[in-house]
């Protein structure tokens, strides 16, 4: 049989028997581009909270730093005088005062106690909350929120109550008779930093608890099969994991715990016998309002306002040089 021709004369090509040439497949569609718009739309965003922390916060810290560089007495608040600039004067009378640089370094190791026991008690609860039943572990966990919740005042009024030498029932169990724990210097702290650490506590334990419920359970396992005890697998295991969560607990302790006022001013009656229990913040509300020198109290909030901005600084700093990230 002669091949059929075309009406151009070529011979068409047999289909019979032979197999059609396969196809390159037809190239993916391309995604559509996303339109980026202008490079300041993110500050479009954030513009309601910038105006927010602005109106709260930078504000009133340039009001504060303004009022300690000027001569803000009652008599300039009344009018009585012309408020007038004193430069660094402020800052030098408050560093020159024996009793300032003692209250300092008091309010120093007085925080510096609080954060230690503070996280110390919140990481040994939280570990604990992930060793027993759902029942304990519920009821721990309401009553440290219940701790956390309860007003500054309200605590510090219960704590006074508790370990009242007439009427407390502290020092009746443990059988102190008339102790007052208010008198000394040392027992006073020890009673305020009891009461900080016990209202401190529950951010710890739950920020650090739901950080070790997110710790894959393989690692832990695998460290328990290579025979380390509990103790070895927080310290060598679990505890680098959350440095990031142990950083951001820490910090904020650190910010809390450095300006404690309620508690201090509630339990010590304004600052304890002679001013033996003052701490920073007490300081400056007496410097403030008691005496009504209005820049040394603002002076004594930047010294604070810097302080706490230099121990949060140098903490990144140390957590970045180690590769962690926030």
């Amino acid at each position: 049989m002669s091949p059929t021709t075309t009406a151009s004369g070529s011979p068409a090509r047999q289909t019979t028997g032979q197999a059609a040439p396969a196809r390159p497949p037809a190239p993916a569609p391309r995604p559509a581009a996303r339109r980026r718009g202008p490079a300041w739309t993110p500050w479009l965003y954030l513009l309601p909270a910038l105006a927010v922390l602005g109106a709260l916060l930078v504000y009133p810290i340039y009001q504060l730093g303004l009022i300690s560089f000027l001569e803000y007495t009652q008599a300039q608040v009344s009018g009585g005088e012309p408020t007038s600039f004193q430069g660094f004067a402020n800052y030098t009378t408050l560093f020159s005062d024996p009793q300032f640089r003692q209250v300092l370094l008091a309010t120093v190791l007085f925080a510096a106690a609080c954060v230690v026991t503070t996280l110390a008690v919140g990481c040994a609860l939280a570990v604990l909350l992930t060793r027993v039943r759902a029942v304990p572990r519920l009821a721990l966990m309401l009553a440290a929120l219940g701790a956390w919740a309860t007003p500054a005042v309200t605590g510090s009024t219960v704590w006074v109550f508790l370990f009242d030498p007439d009427h407390g029932p502290v020092n009746r169990i443990l059988g102190l008779g008339d102790f007052s724990w208010t008198y000394g210097r040392y027992s006073a702290f020890a009673l305020v930093l009891t009461e900080v650490v016990w209202c401190s506590f529950p951010f710890v334990m739950v920020t650090v608890y739901a950080g070790i419920r997110a710790v894959p359970a393989e690692v832990l396992e695998a460290a328990a099969l290579d025979g380390a005890s509990q103790w070895r697998i927080w310290r060598s295991v679990t505890a680098p994991m959350l440095r990031p969560i142990l950083a951001v607990v820490t910090i904020q302790s650190v910010i809390w715990d450095f300006k404690v006022f309620t508690q201090i001013y509630v339990m010590t009656g304004g600052g304890g016998i002679a001013g033996q229990n003052l701490v920073l913040n007490v300081y400056a509300y007496q410097k403030a309002f008691a005496s009504s020198e209005y820049s040394l109290g603002s002076a004594i909030g930047v010294v604070m306002l810097l302080i706490l901005l230099a121990v949060t600084l140098v903490h990144l700093r140390l957590l970045r040089r180690r590769g962690e990230e926030l």
